[in-house]
């Protein structure tokens, strides 16, 4: 991250069983902030279990020609965080795949660092839902999203 925005401290409350699974598929804890998107975005982790999941995304970097915070950066940023904790959910042996993003832009962002918090709607066997609320730097709701995965075994 830039020297403004320094990077948070990760507070992962993930079972050491999800992850001895995941290093042996290749997965480190740090790339459950969305892999090489994830990388591009600048998207961070801070906090992770499967009842709430919170991350940060820089918008300079992530804006459209008009100076504004992207759409599809807050979208990849809900569906990051969501998956995440339905991931957390689902356990080792299984993955979550997201079927359904719903996305609503509120205000637009110009600066700053965004942060993305998702909570638990609901977790079934087979599926969860997570909403993501992402606010600016002052805490206002830029983006109102909604996020259901499919949870399927590996």
């Amino acid at each position: 991250m830039s020297e403004q925005h320094p990077e948070p401290a990760l507070k992962l409350n993930v079972p050491q069983d999800v992850i001895d699974h995941f290093a042996k598929l290749g997965v480190d804890a740090a790339t459950f902030s969305g892999g090489h998107l994830g990388e591009r975005l600048g998207i961070h982790l801070v906090e992770a279990s499967p009842e709430r999941v919170v991350g940060t995304m820089p918008v300079e970097g992530n804006q459209q020609p008009y100076g504004l915070l992207h759409g599809g950066a807050s979208a990849a940023l809900a569906e990051t965080l969501g998956s995440v904790g339905a991931m957390l959910h689902a356990g080792p042996g299984r993955y979550a795949v997201g079927v359904d993003l719903n996305a609503t832009h509120h205000r637009s962002a110009t600066s700053g660092l965004v942060t993305g918090v998702a909570t638990a709607v609901y977790r079934g066997r087979t599926a969860a839902t997570y909403e993501i609320a992402i606010t600016d730097d002052q805490g206002r709701r830029i983006t109102s999203c909604r996020l259901t995965c499919m949870l399927r075994d590996t």
